[in-house]
Parts: structure tokens; C-alpha cells; sequence
């Protein structure tokens, strides 16, 4: 693609890399047929190639981004599927969070939308203000029709998507180390996450106890919080820069205590955002040493459970466990096979999901700034799912969970709480109907030793 991006322009470092990367686009259009909202929509700009063209034109012009602009980038969903189908490597990822910071930065938005845009940061990377608001939701669920009504569809959707209890806090919250019993083998970091602590507590502690079982021990370290994809994602660049630096500074200080094996994340979202690190603290001299070495320790807990076979299962089911490919974890980390091996291995059948490249319509707030677009997607998925009968979904991302759960009437549960169950835990939250086709193997009668003859 040629760019009029002037020598002055040029010295702006964000102006820059935005012409790197759009060079690198042949227009093949390769990338529609993948795209979520062009495949729903059929317009050109809501595809990959028609945003790149809208944010080439932004970013040349030197007056204020036109509303068109900023009305098709709000649509895109992140979910990177054209980057895993690009033939020539274009980093859309990388451009599109460029645009959305260069929206926020210099593009009018309309006071509601900046409204709930503040709220949602303000309350979502922070469990106790997040926890603190739940107690709401049963009062305000009865009023979610009115709230579409008075044109507030946001609050709708966060009032939709919640669930209905207030949780109970995982058994480990940290810090601290969370110690295996068994001959230790590694040492690893575990970023325990903002929504998903509040959500689904119990993801925290399934990962905890496989771990243990394979004699990984397991930091929660003092002073980490959210990984900052959530208001990245929304333009707002100088808090999710403080949110990654925070964490840095935090598991940083945990490097220096002791070996660490790995940051492990068991929510692709957010392992997918601190794999970037480095690249977002690039030019930081302070930070972009420690920002490499964090995104370079950076793995998703399948990658882990690779490094460690879990071996045979100590419960063998019959269940059909559809398995659903998180975006963050297919296409932003490019994990694809771990988490269904895993699952075989633990005597789950395992089966795929057709259009499983199409993202589930969740993408971090996605579904309450889209909602419309993010319920047809949410349709669309929940009825590929139905084609192939599971009994249950597993999923490696706590907001294609919610947002799976919500208006199904098919269980879903993470992957490391299926694995847990099947080495020895509790039965997952949810699936208590499903236990009566879960049993226990038996342990053979008489060992290797009974046929030794010492």
C-alpha cells in the first residue's frame, strides 16, 4: 500500500510505525472472508482491509477524525482472525490499537458513550470496586428493559451478561506462593486477573491445584492488578502503559526473589496482553528491558501443561466437550491444539466447533459497547455449537464463558476446571448433572512389585 504521510509526520513515532505496517497491505481482501463484522454486515468498511484504508486516511490527514472513522474501528472486535489469515504478515493488531489511541486522543465522542467508556474502566480491572457493584445486579436486572428503552442498551448488556450471585472469593487469592506438596519442579507467576477473580473465582484455584499435582508452586505476587488489555482496547493508552509497568514492577521484584519458570495466564486475554509488553514498552527505556524479559516468561496455561504431562487422569468420563478457540488464544497467541490434546488426555471427547475462527461476539467490553452485533455473533456461535450435540463447551477465556453462558442452556467451563476434575477435583461449577457420567478409574489390585521376584 502507498503512503502521503509527509517527513514531518514522519518523526511521530506512533505516524511511523502506522506507515511500516501499512505498507506491508497488498489489498487481497484475503482478510473479509474471516472478519466477524463483514461476514454479519457485508460492508467493505467493516472489514479489515475497509479499517486500514479508513485509518491510513485518518492518520495522513491533519484535521480531527472524521465520526465514520471512529463508527467502523468501535466495530472491529480485536479478535485477529485476519492476522492468522494474512499472506503478507500485516499487523493489524498493532494498527488498530494505534488508531483507537489516536480516536480517543483527538476524536469527539458523544457524552454517554465517554460515560460508560469511564464507568467500565473505572470499576472492571478493579475486583473490589467490580465485586462491590454486583451486589446491584439483582436490583437492577428487572429494570434491563427499561434501561433499552431510555437508549442505555450498555447497561442492558453489563446487567444481561452478570451473573445472578454474588461469588464466593477462590480458596488462594494472594499474594503469596501457593506451595505444591510434590518434589517442586518449577516456579511460576500467576496473574490471577480483574473480571474473572469476581466472575469465576474458582478458574484461579483449579489452576492452582493441577499445577501443584505436577509440583509447580505458584506466585500471586504483592502489587499486581489487571493486565491493562481492557482499556487498551479502548484507546486509552496512558492507563493500560501504568497498568503494564505496575505489573512489571511487581513480578519483577519476584524475579529477583527466585527463579521463575514462566508467567503463566489462564485467561487468553490477558496472556495475549502481556505477551505484547514488549512491544508496547518498546520505547521506554526504563521499562522496555524488563517488558521483554515479561512478555519472553509469558505462556498460556496449556503451553505450561505441555512442558509437564499431566499423565493418565484419575477419573475417566464419556462427556462430548465442544471446544470453543478463544480469538486471544488462536489467533493472538496462535495456541490451537494444547488445550484439545489436554482434553483428550483427560478422557474427555473433544469436538470442533464449525466457523471456530469466527469470534463469539465477547472481546473484552465488546459486548456492552456492541451489543447488537456481539448477541447476532453470540447466535451465530451458540448455534454452530448446537450442531455438533455437546454436552458441555470448554472454553480458555473467561469473557467467551460469560458471554457463551448467558441465554444458553449448555454448560461452560474453562479448560483447567475440566482437567482439574478429571485429576482429582472438584466437579465444576454447572456441570453437577453431568457427574454421573464421570467415574472414578480403578487402581489396579496389584503393582509392578507383585511380579518382581526380589
Amino acid at each position: 500500500m502507498h503512503t502521503n504521510f509527509s517527513k514531518a509526520q514522519l518523526k511521530d513515532a506512533r505516524i511511523a510505525e502506522a506507515d511500516r505496517i501499512l505498507k506491508k497491505c497488498v489489498h487481497c481482501g484475503l482478510c473479509t472472508a474471516v472478519c466477524p463484522t463483514y461476514v454479519l454486515l457485508g460492508d467493505e468498511r467493516d472489514s479489515p482491509r475497509g479499517r486500514i484504508y479508513l485509518i491510513k486516511d485518518m492518520f495522513e490527514r491533519k484535521t480531527a477524525p472524521k465520526a465514520e472513522v471512529r463508527h467502523h474501528v468501535d466495530r472491529c472486535l480485536s479478535c485477529l482472525s485476519c492476522m492468522t489469515t494474512c499472506p503478507s504478515g500485516v499487523d493489524y493488531m498493532h494498527l488498530v490499537d494505534m488508531a483507537r489511541g489516536h480516536l480517543a486522543e483527538n476524536g469527539r465522542q458523544k457524552i454517554k458513550t465517554r460515560t460508560i467508556r469511564w464507568l467500565l474502566a473505572r470499576i472492571l480491572p478493579y475486583p473490589r470496586r467490580f465485586r462491590w457493584v454486583m451486589r446491584f445486579v439483582p436490583l437492577g436486572r428487572p429494570l434491563a428493559p427499561l434501561f433499552a428503552k431510555l437508549g442505555l442498551k450498555e447497561v442492558q448488556a453489563m446487567l444481561d451478561l452478570a451473573p445472578d450471585d454474588i461469588l464466593p472469593s477462590a480458596k488462594f487469592t494472594g499474594p503469596g506462593t501457593a506451595a505444591t506438596t510434590q518434589d517442586r519442579r518449577a516456579r511460576v507467576i500467576l496473574p490471577t486477573g480483574c473480571v474473572q477473580k469476581v466472575v469465576r473465582p474458582e478458574i484461579n484455584d483449579a489452576t492452582i491445584r493441577l499445577l501443584a499435582r505436577r509440583g509447580i508452586d505458584v506466585v500471586v505476587s504483592p502489587g499486581a492488578g489487571c493486565c491493562g488489555a481492557l482499556v487498551h482496547h479502548m484507546g486509552k493508552e496512558d492507563e493500560a502503559v501504568a497498568q503494564a509497568k505496575r505489573n512489571i514492577d511487581a513480578w519483577m521484584k519476584e524475579i529477583d526473589r527466585g527463579s521463575v519458570d514462566a508467567i503463566i495466564s489462564n485467561a487468553s486475554g490477558c496472556g495475549t496482553m502481556i505477551k505484547d509488553y514488549g512491544y508496547l514498552l518498546r520505547n521506554d527505556e526504563a521499562y522496555a528491558d524488563d517488558a521483554k524479559l515479561i512478555s519472553s516468561l509469558s505462556k498460556d496455561v496449556s503451553e505450561l501443561l505441555t512442558e509437564f504431562p499431566l499423565g493418565a487422569p484419575v477419573r475417566w468420563s464419556s462427556l462430548r466437550v465442544a471446544y470453543h478457540a478463544a480469538c486471544s488464544l488462536q489467533h493472538g497467541q496462535r495456541i490451537i491444539e494444547e488445550p484439545k490434546s489436554h482434553l483428550m488426555q483427560a478422557g474427555y471427547s473433544v469436538v470442533d466447533v464449525p466457523e471456530g475462527h469466527i469470534c463469539c461476539g465477547s472481546a473484552g467490553v465488546y459486548n456492552i459497547l456492541q451489543s447488537e452485533l456481539a448477541s447476532d455473533l453470540k447466535a451465530r456461535k451458540l448455534g454452530n455449537i448446537r450442531s455438533v450435540r455437546p454436552d458441555l463447551v470448554a472454553a480458555g477465556n473467561i469473557g467467551c464463558i460469560t458471554q457463551l453462558e448467558s441465554g444458553s442452556d449448555i454448560p461452560v467451563a474453562h479448560t483447567v476446571e475440566l482437567l482439574d476434575w478429571a485429576y482429582g477435583g472438584p466437579v465444576p461449577r454447572g456441570l453437577e448433572h453431568l457427574s454421573q457420567f464421570v467415574t472414578d478409574v480403578p487402581k489396579p489390585k496389584l503393582t509392578a512389585n507383585d511380579f518382581i521376584d526380589a
